[in-house]
Order: structure tokens, then sequence, then C-alpha cells
């Protein structure tokens, strides 16, 4: 018996709200028995819990006499306890196509007392399902029609957190031991009491108790928060228990850590109630603890903005209300911004619009989801094989043996042609072709390794009459373990059956090899270096560099990097002989060997280890000895999500051309500014220092001359009104943004209030500035800077803002400069006159 910790992904909406069974994350024990073993030894299983045997109900496929007579006949099952039903119940398959079968399920019986007749199995007051056996024994084609697997058997598994609650009697699964601690320990966060609280606070709490548990363990086993991929799941957990916890009152006040965060306090009881499950969980404590708090105040202060940003439109929508009297509705674009981009549930949105007297549309926010779910429906639909022909592939050829550890070249037959994703029988010259082997020297691409380049040859002579050479770019794997080589036939012609000579270009390998061990290297450094927490999260190991993206929630220091290198460098000059091996799966991981979190393994799993240093479940190719690799060097390091981070690096012979280019760019700088390379930091930093002076100087010559023209253009303002407010209106050539203030700043300040200055510039490139400084006086007759500009940059096909008193705005029409300075005169004389007007009234 084991056990699986199971994370449902696809229940994220529907776990607590609609169900008091399912949970994000589960415990499934599971089985491997023979098959009338399978169902006497579950039973006899079951009974060693003291479940009494008249409360187990079965439910079988309708259609599986098999299973109904072994349970009635051999088991002794009453005929009434055993229901028939359909192909969703009790027909489990994989997918479209691939392995499915018949299931039979055990049911436990809450209410005996109510009797044979008229039982519902789908009742949850009264059944619960907790036992399940598939028996795994077709293969679903494409057309839908079945066919009998050559290798049959039965996947048994039981739902512990099911049985739990049978055992312990208790209304549903969050109130077992296994999860309302946790529950309890929010309620008393909240001050609040589970037992006294109302249905909606309840289900709040249940939410709280199954999500806690689903984060602690992922982010234990090395899944970050961030917007991609398994950690944008786990940061919208935690941003659901946060809105949550926030809906029943716990904040910061003194409720949660020293910092204000709850959720570490959440998950150090689920750690406490984890511990005997996983010993090694204690030790990630600080690490997962460090990780929710991090993403918890990093979110609240989100939350808090996504709050400002719902009042703006609400009062923007009130402000907007129609002149026929229609409620205000706040617009389904804006209630999907709020709720995609801040996180804001839709019921907050529409409990905080009512209590202002707001609708929403629903209609149009239904539009948007829709919108933003056929985007990412199309941005994961991949070109590839269509199934058919994959499957078609499948059957036709078999799986390729790979020979590539231990040889470069070999001879093949060609079991296989493709052209345009079609089967050929053969194929000519030019043609791209992908081509099928019995077995191969060159890599697929896998474990983020790239495919190998190489040729295949078939050379003409009194044997082999038939001439072909096809020049190879990448491999792929199809379905199953088919080696797909992707190439283009340079000489002759290819077909099917004809025996090629498959040749891999060994100093692309090598350099594929170097770069990959130097990414196992380059793990183990970043554990060592900024905590053995941190954990892949995607790689790639090509020809002329390699990859590495891992969870970090900051950009490493410099001294850091140097830290990586210098201890990367220091085992490659060890001369480590490498050790690969095969073994089973829970053996190698018994070892500590590292495993790619998500990616699956079969029983049997290859081991690369660097004795002293890195132990990883790996497929791909490596260095014998780490001297191969000759050095490493870090050449960027950035984020590329929220909580991820990238680091590129080379080495071995990209090392030595990395290194060699930049001594030569080194050379040449030093040619230039005439220093030694030792002086070169100190140079440039004078240079700049020096040009940092100089356009400082520049800027202020500039000023001064448009504080000199602007003082020449002051003898050109007019009156406006009775109140005598004098204006500026002009066209200053050539004079940049900045100097552009400076002239305003100037008019306005040598001008008796009231006074209102409009300049405008085309400085060059196509591009013109404008700037409105308005006077105390101005402003205080309701004549606003920032929104005076605005109109007017319009018709300079750009646009602008700022202050009551000063406001600046650009475009890209110069041409159109002159009028919109001839409109900024006239709304001035206009505006002025009438607030002068409604003044003296």
């Amino acid at each position: 018996m084991k056990y699986d910790i199971v994370f449902l992904t696809f229940m994220l909406h529907e776990v607590t709200r609609y169900s008091q069974v399912h949970h994000l994350y589960r415990m499934t024990l599971q089985f491997c028995l023979q098959l009338l073993e399978c169902f006497s030894s579950s039973l006899f299983f079951l009974a060693r819990f003291g479940l009494p045997p008249d409360r187990l109900w079965i439910s079988v496929f309708k259609d599986d006499d098999e299973a109904f007579s072994l349970w009635h006949n051999e088991v002794g099952v009453p005929k009434e306890r055993i229901k028939r039903m359909g192909e969703d119940d009790n027909f489990w398959t994989s997918g479209v196509t691939g392995p499915c079968g018949p299931c039979s399920e055990i049911y436990y019986d809450f209410h005996p007392e109510r009797g044979y007749s008229d039982a519902n199995l789908d009742d949850d007051s009264r059944f619960i399902e907790f036992y399940n056996l598939v028996f795994m024994q077709y293969n679903k084609k494409e057309d839908g029609s079945l066919e009998p697997l050559k290798q049959k058997n039965i996947d048994t598994g039981m739902g512990l957190e099911r049985m739990a609650r049978i055992l312990q009697k208790v209304p549903n699964n969050y109130e077992t031991d296994l999860i309302f601690p946790i529950i309890e320990k929010a309620a008393n966060l909240a001050k609040n009491s589970y037992a006294k609280a109302d249905n909606v606070t309840k289900t709040n709490l249940k939410i709280i108790g199954d999500h806690m548990r689903a984060v602690v363990y992922l982010i234990s086993d090395g899944v970050f928060p961030s917007n991609i991929g398994r950690g944008y799941v786990v940061r919208r957990l935690i941003r659901r228990v946060v809105r949550i916890g926030r809906l029943l009152g716990i904040k910061g006040n003194g409720q949660g850590d020293v910092e204000g965060a709850f959720l570490p306090v959440l998950a150090e009881t689920v750690i406490e109630l984890s511990t005997h499950i996983d010993p090694d969980l204690k030790s990630r404590m600080t690490h997962v603890l460090d990780e929710l708090r991090r993403e918890e105040l990093r979110f609240v202060q989100t939350l808090e903005r996504g709050e400002k940003l719902l009042d703006q439109f609400l009062s923007n929508a009130l402000s907007n209300e129609g002149e026929n009297g229609n409620r205000p509705c706040l617009s389904g674009k804006d209630v999907f911004l709020l709720y995609d981009t801040y996180g804001f549930p839709i019921e907050i949105t529409a409990e905080v619009a009512e209590e202002r007297g707001v609708s929403i549309d629903m209609e149009g926010f239904d539009i948007e989801m829709e919108n933003q779910r056929r985007q990412s429906q199309a941005a994961h639909n991949v070109v590839k094989l269509s199934v058919g022909n994959e499957l078609e592939l499948a059957k036709s050829v078999p799986d390729t043996e790979f020979l590539g550890y231990d040889m470069l070249s070999a001879s093949a037959i060609v079991k296989g042609l493709l052209v345009n994703g079609d089967p050929a029988a053969h194929v000519s010259e030019g043609s791209d072709v992908e081509i099928m082997l019995n077995r191969t020297p060159f890599y697929a691409e896998s474990g983020g390794q790239i495919g190998d380049n190489g040729y295949l040859y078939c050379i003409g002579d009194e044997n082999k009459k038939q001439k072909a050479i096809v020049e190879i770019k990448d491999v792929q794997k199809s379905l199953g373990n088919i080696f797909v080589h992707k190439g283009t036939i340079k000489e002759g012609t290819l077909e099917v059956g004809l025996e090629v000579d498959a040749a891999v270009d060994a100093k692309l390998r090598q350099r594929a090899k170097v770069h990959h061990t130097a990414t196992h290297l380059l793990q183990a450094a970043l554990k060592s270096v900024i905590g053995k927490e941190t954990s892949q999260a995607g790689s790639l190991v090509a020809f002329d560099r390699l990859r590495f993206d891992f969870n970090f929630h900051r950009p490493l220091a410099e001294h850091e990097i140097m830290e990586i290198e210098v201890l990367i460098n220091q085992w490659i000059s060890d001369a480590t002989q490498l050790q690969t091996k095969v073994m089973p799966l829970s053996d190698a991981k018994q070892a500590g060997a590292i495993a790619m979190f998500g990616e699956k393994y079969g029983e049997q799993v290859r081991v690369v280890e660097v004795p002293g240093v890195s132990m990883e479940l790996c497929g791909g190719t490596h260095v014998s000895n780490t001297l191969e690799i000759r050095g490493f060097k870090i050449i960027s390091e950035q984020g590329i999500a929220s909580g991820i981070r990238r680091i590129e690096a080379v080495a071995g012979e990209a090392f030595i051309e990395y290194v060699t280019a930049r001594d030569n760019h080194m050379r040449h700088l030093c040619s230039i500014l005439k220093v030694k390379a030792e002086d070169v930091t100190g140079r440039v930093e004078n240079i700049l220092e020096e040009l940092r002076m100089a356009r400082n100087e520049v800027s202020s010559l500039h000023n001064r001359i448009a504080v000199l023209k602007a003082s020449i253009i002051a003898n050109k303002a007019f009156l406006v009104g009775s109140s005598n407010v004098r204006v500026v209106v002009e066209s200053m050539d050539d004079l940049d943004a900045d100097a552009l203030k400076s002239a305003a700043e100037y008019l306005v300040g040598s001008l008796n209030d009231p006074a209102a200055v409009v300049l405008g510039s085309c400085p060059g490139d196509g591009k013109v500035s404008l700037v409105a400084a308005f006077s105390p006086g101005v402003v205080g007759m309701g004549i606003q800077a920032g929104k005076f500009i605005g109109g007017i940059a319009k018709l300079c096909g750009g646009g602008g803002g700022g202050k009551p008193n000063f406001a600046q705005a650009g475009g890209r029409k110069p041409e159109n400069l002159l009028d919109a300075l001839e409109k900024a005169r006239v709304e001035l004389m206009k505006t002025l006159t009438e607030n002068i007007s409604e003044t003296a009234i």
C-alpha cells in the first residue's frame, strides 16, 4: 500500500462551494491487487476499520456482469446493495482516446434505516463514495470504438479524508481532525466561532482550511507563487484565502504574525497536523512561512489599490448617470479589470456597488470573461502532427531504440517518413522530411536539452544502390517513444525500409553535454548560495548557451552571482568523474536525487550524479568528467515573472568564445580610451561625470535663453475683461520641454496677477511641446491648466495634463501647432470673459 498526494486544479471553483467531499489537496491510498483478491480484500480491509458490512453499497458499470457476479457470488454482497450505473458514473476514461475501462465503487450508508427501495447513491445526505476500483482493460480509439489492452490492470484507491469522516462520525470532511484545526484557527483569528457561525461564514472557513493545506504542500514542494503555470494556481489560492480572511475580519491588527500577515499562522497549524505524514515538512517550515508572508503582504497592497480603483469606478458611474433617469451602472469591462487584474471577487464588487446604488453590467463582464477564455485557448493551441496521423504513426512504427549515451553513429532502418505531417513511401532531394528510425544515436529534445543535429547517409555502392544524404536539424519525440528526425534531403531519395548510417554532429553534442552538466552544477550552486528551498522552474540546454529558470523572490546580488560562479568553476576544476545509473524511482528519491516538480517518471529512472555536489533524475546527455566543462560564466540574471528568475550562462567552447570576445572588446575600448584595462572603469566614470556636467550646463544655457526670449514676448501680453487678466499665447521656436517650462514660469511670475500663459514649440524630431501656466487669480476663477492643456494638445495629435496652475503636453503633429495656439487664444478669451462676467454678477 502507498499514499499519493493529489492536487486537483480543475476543482478550483467547485471546492467547498458546492461539495462537502471534494478538496484541492487530497490523499489517496493506493493498492495493487489481483482480480478476485481485489474484490474480497477490499471488504476485508474495510472490515479492519470496523465498518459494518451491511452499511457498504457497491456500484458497477451497467454492462459489467462479471463485476456484479464477483461482488454478489464471491464476496457475498446482497443484490439489493449492488447498483448498476451508466457510463458517466462507472466507466473511466483518460481522455478522448487512450486506456479506459469500467469501474466499481464502494459507498458508505449513513442512514441504513431508510431501507433499500429507491435508494439513490447520488444522495450526498445518505451516501458517500470512498473506495474506487478501475478495471483498465480497453484502449479507446479516435472513432470511439474500444479494443482490448494487451496489458490489463486494476487501479484501486481510497480517499483518506472521506474515510476519516466515516470513522470520526462527523457531518463532512472539513470537520475531521485532518482539516478542522485549521478552520478553528481561522475562526479564532476572525474572533468568531465555527459552531455559532452562519452557513456563509462556515463555507468561507472551509475554503480557508482546504486551500491552506494545498498551498503549504505546493510551496514546500518548490512551487512558488507566480503569474505562470502552476505558480499562478498557487497565487490564486493564496489570494482567495487573503480575500476571504479580510471578509471575515482577519487583518494585521494583532491577529497575525509580527508583520501583520495571518497566512503564516494558519500554515503553522497545517504543518503541525502534517509532520507525522511528511516529517521533512517541519524542516521546510521557515521557507513556507516566509513565502506566504511575502505573497500575502504584497497582495494586500494590490487589494487596497483595487479598492481605491473600485471607488473611482463607482464615482464615475454615479457622475455619468443617464439623462433618462436609469440607474447608474458599472461597466462589465471595469468589473472584469477588478476581477482579473486586482483579484476582486465579483461578489465583493457587487456588494459594494449595491451599497452605492450602482448596478453591474454582468452581460459585459461575461463577454470579457469569454474573450479571455478564447485567448487562453488560442495561446495553448500548439501546431503539431494531427491526432489521427500520430495514432497511425504509433501503430505502424515501433518505439525507437536510443543508442546515444554510448555512441554517436550507428546503422539504422528507415521505418517511417512524413512530409507536411502526412505519411510518405519515399521523399526526393530538396524536400523537408520527418524520419523515423528503428534505432538512433540522435538525442530527441526533452528535459530542456535540444535535439541533436547531424546527418543520415546512404552511400550508393554495389550493396547499396540507393544514395541519400539528409541533414538533420532537430529531433523530437512523438507518441510513445518514437524519435522524429526533422531534416532536409540534400542528395538522392529516401525510402521506407532503406538502411542508413546515422551520424550525430559530435562537436554540437559536446556543447550540449557541457551545458547540461553545467545546469546541474548551477542548480546545486543556487541551493548552496541562496537556499536549498529554491527549485528549478524550467531550463534550456542549447549548443551556444544554457538557460535556467528558478523560484526566487528577488534579484541576485552581485556578490551572490560571483559566489555562484566561483563555486561552479571550483567544482569544474576538481575533475570529478560523473556517475550515471538506472534505479527504481523510490530508491532514487530516498538517495536524495532531485526530481523536477510536475515531471512524470516511470518506475525505473536514470540518475546523474556529480559525487559530493549534485544528484538529479535526468535522461539527458552529460560529460564524463567535470573538467570537460572548462569554465562557466553567468551572462545575465533577470526576472521573467513574479517569483521566477532566469539565469543565462555559457560553458565549454561557448565560455571560451564569450571570454575571447569580451577580451577583444576590452582591448578595443582600451585603445579608444588610451588607458590600461585596470584603468577603464575610472576613465569611463570620469567621462560620464564630464558628460553629466556638460549636459547640465547646456540645459542651464537653454533655460537662460528661454527666459531671455520670454522677457521679449512679455510685451505681447494682452488684457482680457474688466479684471485686466494678462494673457500671453505664443510660439517659441526650437525650445525643448524643460526650456519651455522655464519660459512659462518666468512669464507668469513677471506679469502681474491675474495672468495666463500658453506657449508652444517644435523642438525637432516631429514633436510638439505645449505648456500652460496660470496665476492664482486665474485659478481662483475656476480655470485649471491641467484640463485646459489637454483639449489644446488634441489638435497636435497628443495629450497631457498637470496641476491647476501648471501643465504640460506633447504631440506628433507640428504642422498644427499654430492652429492649436490660436484655439488656446480664443478659448482663453472666451472662458476668462465668461468667468469675469459671472464674478461681476
